[in-house]
């Protein structure tokens, strides 16, 4: 019979107090086990100590237990330090190329605005030096055309005196010493009654030589000459000069003044410029002068000086297509300037290998010219 009813038969119960009992247990005490188990099971009413031996709930030794977890946390912190280590040298690894990349980019950038800037300057510069071939391209070009004006001139004459004067018939006005000795004092002589010229035929032994009279007598001077060597020694084509500011007043203006000023003032534009052209009329082409072109003149009259003359030679005003008809006079008026400034231009080109009492002595000749013109003279062959 079991023990616990034997007990409650005999007297009163005894209540043995509760043991906590938690799933953690230390070995101390192995004596007690068995007293504590059977406690176990009369509380729980077991029905005998083999069948509480089997629902025994496993023990664990906790010093091991903390020693294992502390050696598990300790080798998961190295692991984590070194793959912390690890993933450092790669990010430092990529800064250090993330900067090397950096640099490159900004030389790469730094080069390309240099060869950018480089290459406008260039293209910039080229462009420069075309507009300056080009222009001066343009001004040899309406050099050339002057002078080939002045050459076709210069031609025209030489032919005509080629074409009046052979060798089998001289012409005597051209070779003034053909002529005979009488012959010549009578034309060179000025005659102003018959007493004089009686006495200049009947004695002709004390008249002076042709080449005497022929000859001219000349004296420089000071004020022209010392205006011309200040202008030489920086030549300009500026009219506030002294030198050209006289010739400008002197003989430039009063030989391109004309009747019609405004078409003067153009001429003259067109002179310094060195746009001008002046072409001769074929007599089988002359064109019929209509009333609304009557501005322009005609074969007939004169667009300077809007006088009635036979108009052999026309002229135009730089790349306009307008032509303007003028007398052998106004021709000769605006050649003359023309040659002028020509022989100036020459001078500031350096194109002159003269003294400079030749070129001074050559500037007043092509002065005289256009004295002579402005008063009216002109040769046949204009």
């Amino acid at each position: 019979m079991w023990r616990g009813q034997s007990a409650l038969k005999g007297g009163s119960p005894q209540f043995h107090k509760p043991l906590a009992v938690t799933g953690w247990k230390t070995s101390a005490a192995p004596e007690d086990r068995g007293s504590s188990r059977l406690l176990e099971a009369e509380s729980r009413g077991a029905p005998s100590t083999e069948e509480s031996q089997q629902y025994e709930p496993p023990c664990y030794d906790v010093s091991r237990l903390r020693s294992s977890s502390v050696e598990i946390r300790e080798k998961g912190s190295e692991i984590l330090k070194e793959e912390l280590l690890k993933a450092q040298k790669e990010l430092k690894l990529k800064d250090e190329e993330c900067e090397r990349l950096s640099k490159v980019r900004d030389q790469l950038e730094q080069e390309l605005e240099e060869l950018t800037a480089s290459l406008f300057e260039e293209a910039h510069k080229m462009v420069r030096e075309a507009n300056t071939k080009q222009a001066a391209s343009e001004k040899q070009l309406r050099e050339a055309h002057g002078k080939i004006d002045m050459l076709q001139a210069e031609v025209t004459a030489l032919k005509t005196l080629v074409i009046t004067s052979t060798p089998s018939s001289p012409n005597r006005e051209l070779h003034p010493q053909l002529q005979s000795p009488s012959k010549t004092v009578f034309r060179k002589g000025h005659t102003r009654n018959k007493s004089t010229s009686s006495a200049i035929v009947t004695a002709p032994s004390q008249s002076p030589p042709p080449e005497l009279i022929s000859k001219e007598n000349k004296e420089i001077d000071t004020v022209l000459f010392s205006e011309f060597q200040a202008w030489k020694e920086s030549p300009t084509l500026d009219r506030s000069c002294p030198f050209l500011e006289r010739i400008y007043h002197e003989d430039i203006g009063p030989c391109l003044d004309f009747v019609k000023c405004e078409l003067a003032e153009l001429v003259q534009a067109a002179v310094e410029n060195n746009t001008l052209t002046v072409e001769p009329v074929a007599s089988q082409t002359l064109p019929v002068v209509k009333v609304s072109a009557i501005e322009c003149g005609g074969p007939k009259k004169c667009a300077l000086s809007g006088v009635s003359r036979a108009c052999k030679h026309r002229i135009k005003l730089g790349d306009s297509g307008t032509y303007y008809f003028i007398s052998p006079s106004c021709r000769a008026r605006i050649t003359a300037v023309c040659n002028f400034f020509t022989y100036v231009r020459y001078i500031q080109q350096g194109l002159v290998r003269q003294d400079v009492d030749l070129m001074f002595w050559e500037i007043m000749r092509l002065r005289k010219e256009m004295s002579v013109a402005k008063l009216g003279f002109y040769s046949n062959e204009v």
